[in-house]
C-alpha cells in the first residue's frame, strides 16, 4: 500500500510523530559539490581494480578500504529517476559521496554529480546482461553491517568494505511492463528485478543504521532529516515499512502474472496476494463512530477494468464509505443495459430503472418510479451527459408534488461535454460527479467474513446468456418476453428476496431485502400501483409455496408474465396457478441471490 510520507502536513505529522516535515518543493539550497581530488577516472579505477584482483584480496581490501574512509557514502540505482537530480545535488551539498549503478550514475554525471560507480567499489564489472550489478559483498556487506556490533565492523574492515548510510533504490517496471500489451513470456521473466528487492530487503531490514527510500516523494523529507542529522528511529522505521510494502505489492504483481501464465483458465490459485494502494481517508465509515480509507486494488487483473474505484470526481464534497457502496451499484447496473438507461439507486438497491432512445425521457421514467427513495440517492447513466440531460437533472421537480427540485448526491456517468459539466456543477456545490469507465467483466469477486474471505466468479450473466422456458400453458407475446427479460436484468442488482415489476423497459416497482418472499412481492405492488397490470415480475429465486401465496397473489392483481428460476418441487404448482388465470410463466434456470 503505497503511501506518501509527506502528502500533506497533517499526514506527515500523523505518520511520523515528531519529523519536522518538509513540503514538497525545491527549495532546498546548498553548497556546491565538494571536490574530491583523490577520486580517479572509471577508466583508471577498472585497470587498477583489475590489476588488484590479480594482485590478490589483501591489495582489493586495501584500495577499497582507502576509497571510502571516513565517507558518508549512498547507494542509488533507479528505474524511475524522477527527480533524481534533485536528489544527488541535496546529496552531495550535504556532503555524501555518491555510489551508483548503470544508467542511474549516467545520469547523476550528466547533471554534473559526482558519482563513483559500483564496479569501483565490487571491483567486478557488471555482467550476464545486467543480471548481476550490486549482488556483491561489497555492497551488502555495507548495507548489512550493523553499526553497534564490533565483530560486524571488524569483518568490514578485514576486508576493505565501506558502509552505506542511505539506499535509494526502486524496480524495474514490471507492472507496467506486463499490463502495456501484449509482452512475451521471456520479457516477462526479464523484468523481474533481482538486485533490487535484495538491496531494498537489506536495508529495510537495518533501516537502524541505513536509511531506505524507494518512493521519489520521500526525496524531501530524507534530505530535511539528513540535514538536521535527526535519529527518528519512527521516521526510519516508516520508510522500512514502506520499503517492505514496496517490494510485497512488486511480487505479489510477479506472483500473480506467473499464476496465470502457468494455469491459464483456473481462477483460483493455493494462495494469493491483494496489492492495495491507499486513495484516501474517509470522514468516517458505514456509521459516524467508525473510521474509514479507501483504497484501490492494483491487482494485475484490474487493469482498465473500470469502475467506480478509478472514477474521476470532476466536482462536489469528498466521497464517503456509503458514497462508494452507493455509486458501485449504481454504475454496475446501468452497466449491464447497451440501450441508452439511467438508474437511480438509494442504500445500493436500484429504485428506478428505464431505458429509452429519448435519454431525457429515461431520466424522468426512471425517478418516477419512486420519486421519495430518488430523493437524496445516486442517478447513473450509460451515455454521455449533455448540456440538455444536465438541465433537466438541476431543474427536473419531483412528480410527488411537482415543485420540489430533486436531490442527488452523485451524479455517475461515462462522459460529459463541457457545457453539460458546467451546468451540472452549477446545481450544488456538493453534488459529486464523476466519470467512470464501463466495469469489466470475467473479474474475481471477493468478500470478506470474519477470519477469511470468500472468492467467486464475478455475475456477468445477461439475459442474452440464457434461456427463457416456457413453462404455462399460453406462451408469452414478444414484447412481454421483453418485459420479463428487462425485469429479470433489473432483480439481478436487487437485495434478496427480490421482486421486481416491470414494462415496457421500465421498472414500475420493486421489493428487497425481506426474509419473506412475499412482502417483497407486496412491496414491489405496492410501488407499481396500478400500472402492474400486464406487466412482468421477475424473482431473483423460485417461490417456495403457489396456492395462496405469492404466485396466485401475483396473477390476481393481473401480472402478465412471470419470470422465476424453476428447478423447485414446487414449479408444478406455480404452472397450474399460471394456466388459472392464463398467465406467462417462464423459467430461467438461474438464481439471482444477492446479499
Amino acid at each position: 500500500m503505497p503511501l506518501h510520507l509527506l502528502s500533506s502536513p497533517a499526514a506527515a505529522a500523523k505518520l511520523v510523530a515528531g519529523l519536522r516535515a518538509a513540503p514538497l518543493r525545491r527549495c532546498h539550497s546548498f553548497a556546491p559539490a565538494p571536490h574530491h581530488p583523490e577520486r580517479v577516472s572509471l577508466a583508471t579505477s577498472l585497470s587498477a581494480a583489475a590489476a588488484a584482483r590479480s594482485a590478490g584480496p589483501a591489495v582489493a581490501a586495501a584500495q577499497t578500504k582507502q576509497s571510502v574512509s571516513g565517507k558518508k557514502q549512498v547507494l542509488i540505482s533507479l528505474s524511475d529517476k524522477t527527480d533524481l537530480t534533485y536528489l544527488g545535488n541535496g546529496l552531495q551539498g550535504l556532503g555524501y559521496s555518491i555510489v551508483s549503478t548503470g544508467g542511474t550514475a549516467s545520469s547523476l554525471e550528466a547533471a554534473g554529480v559526482n558519482v563513483t560507480k559500483v564496479e569501483e567499489i565490487t571491483h567486478f564489472p557488471e555482467m550476464l546482461d545486467g543480471r548481476v550489478k550490486t549482488l556483491h559483498p561489497s555492497i551488502h556487506g555495507g548495507i548489512l553491517a550493523r553499526r553497534d556490533q564490533e565483530h560486524h565492523l571488524k569483518a568490514l574492515k578485514d576486508h576493505g568494505i565501506g558502509t552505506f548510510d542511505v539506499v535509494v533504490v526502486n524496480l524495474y517496471p514490471f507492472y507496467d511492463k506486463v499490463t502495456s500489451g501484449t509482452i512475451s513470456f521471456e520479457d516477462g521473466i526479464e523484468n523481474i528485478d533481482i538486485g533490487g528487492p535484495t538491496m531494498i530487503r537489506a536495508a529495510a531490514k537495518n533501516h537502524k543504521d541505513v536509511l531506505i527510500v524507494v518512493d521519489h516523494n520521500d526525496y524531501p523529507a530524507l534530505l530535511e532529516y539528513l540535514k538536521g542529522n535527526q535519529e527518528d528511529q519512527q521516521f526510519r522505521r516508516m520508510l522500512a515499512w514502506k520499503a517492505f510494502q514496496h517490494v510485497a505489492s512488486y511480487d505479489a504483481a510477479v506472483s500473480e502474472w506467473l499464476w496465470k501464465q502457468s494455469n491459464k483458465g483456473e481462477m483460483f490459485p493455493p494462495s494469493f496476494t491483494v496489492p492495495l494502494e491507499l486513495k484516501s481517508t474517509l470522514r468516517y465509515g458505514e456509521n459516524p463512530h467508525q473510521n474509514a480509507a479507501f483504497y484501490a486494488d492494483k491487482s494485475l487483473s484490474l487493469v482498465a477494468a473500470g469502475g467506480i474505484a478509478t472514477a474521476i470526481q470532476h466536482h462536489g464534497k469528498e466521497m464517503s464509505y456509503n458514497n462508494y457502496l452507493d455509486a458501485d451499484a449504481a454504475w454496475n447496473c446501468v452497466s449491464e443495459f447497451d440501450s441508452p438507461t439511467c438508474v437511480v439507486v438509494k442504500h445500493t438497491n436500484p429504485c428506478g430503472v428505464a431505458s429509452r432512445q429519448d435519454i431525457l425521457e429515461a431520466y424522468r421514467l426512471a425517478v418516477k418510479g419512486d420519486p421519495v427513495s430518488a430523493f437524496g440517492g445516486i442517478v447513473a447513466f450509460n451515455t454521455i451527459i449533455d448540456e440538455d440531460l444536465a438541465k433537466e437533472i438541476r431543474e427536473f421537480r419531483s412528480p410527488t408534488d411537482g415543485q420540489t427540485r430533486m436531490f442527488y448526491e452523485i451524479v455517475v456517468a461515462p462522459g460529459y461535454t463541457e457545457k453539460g459539466l458546467e451546468i451540472l456543477q452549477g446545481k450544488s456545490k456538493t453534488l459529486r460527479i464523476l466519470e467512470a469507465k464501463r466495469s469489466g467483466k470475467g473479474m474475481l469477486s471477493l468478500r470478506q467474513v470474519n477470519g477469511g474471505w470468500l472468492a467467486q466468479e464475478s455475475d456477468d450473466l445477461t439475459p442474452e446468456d440464457i434461456t427463457f422456458t416456457t413453462g404455462s400453458e399460453r406462451a408469452p407475446q414478444e414484447n412481454e418476453l421483453a418485459d420479463a427479460k428487462f425485469a429479470w436484468l433489473c432483480a439481478k442488482h436487487v437485495k434478496s428476496n427480490a421482486i421486481v415489476i416491470a414494462k415496457n423497459n421500465c421498472m414500475l416497482g420493486m421489493g428487497s431485502g425481506q426474509p419473506n418472499r412475499r412482502e417483497s412481492l407486496r412491496i414491489a405492488f405496492r410501488k407499481a400501483g396500478e400500472e402492474a397490470k400486464g406487466a412482468a415480475l421477475a424473482s431473483d429465486a423460485f417461490f417456495p409455496f403457489a396456492w395462496n401465496d405469492a404466485v396466485e397473489e401475483a396473477c390476481q392483481n393481473g401480472i402478465g408474465i412471470i419470470a422465476q428460476p424453476g428447478g423447485s418441487i414446487r414449479d408444478e404448482d406455480a404452472v397450474a396457478c399460471c394456466n388459472k388465470y392464463g398467465v406467462s410463466l417462464v423459467f430461467t434456470g438461474v438464481r439471482h441471490f444477492k446479499h
